[in-house]
Order: structure tokens, then C-alpha cells, then sequence
């Protein structure tokens, strides 16, 4: 009887933990990115790169962000891959870059910020 509580409470928990690999589950996953990247028709660069039309971009093309230059050197093109590896560990992935983010272990949680990322592919 003493886990009674803690049953009743469970439900509600994973309400608030994204699960998919939807949009939807990505637009929640991606308020960790929003405090340096935008996305959408007035996105801008800012403390990071605007991520409006990644898939298929060069890395470190945007022309209005200040790159490393072991970002721009890099030689990746944004797909599923390079971005599920970047995600998981950026300083792997380029050796060099300016982002500091400790990465997503999640597989489920970096599908479902794709899949956010790619409802803005069109964007600009």
C-alpha cells in the first residue's frame, strides 16, 4: 500500500516525458535548443545558427552566423545520420565547434527534433 501514491502519480509523469518520435514530441524536445537556435519564418541567427532548411545544408553555411572554423571546414551536409551523431556528441562529431552541449542520448527524442526540425525544412 505505501507505492499506492506513487502509482497514482506515474501516469501523470509520463505525460510530461516526450515518448514519441513525432513532431509534436519534438517541438517539446527542442525548448532545450530554443534558448540558441530558432526556427520558423522570422527565425534569425543568434548565440547559435537559425535552423530553418538543415537537411541537406553544409555545415556552417548560414551566411548571417560567425562559424568555427572546424565547423566550416567539416565537410558535413546535414541528413538524419550526421545530425543523430552530432546531437549525441557535438565536440565528437567536429572536434573544435563552438557548441557546448553535452548531447542526447535519447534515440527516440533526437527522431522526434528531427521531425520538428523537417516540418521547417521549407521555411525562410
Amino acid at each position: 500500500m505505501k507505492f499506492l501514491p506513487l502509482l497514482l502519480l506515474l501516469p501523470a509523469l509520463q505525460a510530461c516525458a516526450p515518448s514519441g518520435t513525432d513532431a509534436a514530441t519534438g517541438e517539446r524536445a527542442f525548448k532545450q535548443c530554443a534558448s540558441c537556435h530558432q526556427v520558423g519564418a522570422s527565425a534569425r541567427s543568434g548565440f547559435g545558427p537559425q535552423l530553418n532548411g538543415l537537411f541537406g545544408r553544409r555545415a556552417g553555411s548560414t551566411p548571417d552566423f560567425a562559424y568555427s572554423e572546424a565547423m566550416k571546414t567539416s565537410g558535413i551536409v546535414w541528413d538524419e545520420r550526421s545530425l543523430t551523431a552530432f546531437l549525441h556528441d557535438p565536440a565528437r562529431l567536429v572536434p573544435g565547434t563552438r557548441m557546448r552541449f553535452w548531447g542526447i542520448a535519447d534515440e527516440n527524442e533526437i527522431k522526434a527534433l528531427q521531425a520538428y526540425l523537417r516540418t521547417f525544412q521549407d521555411a525562410r
